[in-house]
């Protein structure tokens, strides 16, 4: 097996019909939303839509809270409080097309900040997934706040 290469745990499918101003949903109806392009993208922005980058920024803040609660449990500490927020961001990119940009804010007073840095720093090198497939394609940058 290559070092990209996965033994597949768990699969999630979801599909999309009409995509930016559609409908996604997931096979087995855990999610189901309706998408619009947002305003700010010239599109109608239409209440109760979400984007994909809403998706992706609650699948990532998810993702890498778990990755930074299994680093810190690997050291026998607790990261179970930690607040991640993912902020996407989208917009053209200089080749052509359109890119994302990430930005990741982790915080838990209850963890001393050099603590806290170096096990959101494992949790994005070593562990989430999300992490891994960003990396070299997307810029994802961590704001991390310990106590």
């Amino acid at each position: 097996m290559s070092a990209g290469a996965i033994k597949p745990l768990f699969t999630a499918v979801a599909t999309a019909v009409g995509g930016r101003n559609g409908h996604s949903q997931t096979s087995d109806n855990s999610v189901s939303v309706d998408l619009s392009v947002p305003r700010e993208m010239g599109g109608p922005g239409k209440a109760g839509t979400t984007t994909p980058e809403h998706l992706f920024a609650a699948g990532y803040a998810a993702c890498f809270g778990g990755a930074l609660d299994f680093a810190a449990t690997k050291h026998k500490k607790d990261a179970s409080r930690a607040v991640v927020t993912c902020e996407v961001s989208i917009g053209p990119r200089q080749g052509g097309g359109f890119g994302i940009a990430v930005k990741l804010h982790v915080e838990d007073k209850s963890l001393p900040q050099a603590e806290l840095s170096a096990l959101a720093a494992e949790a994005h090198e070593e562990i989430c997934p999300y992490s891994h497939a960003t990396r070299g394609n997307v810029d994802v940058k961590l704001d991390v706040v310990g106590g």
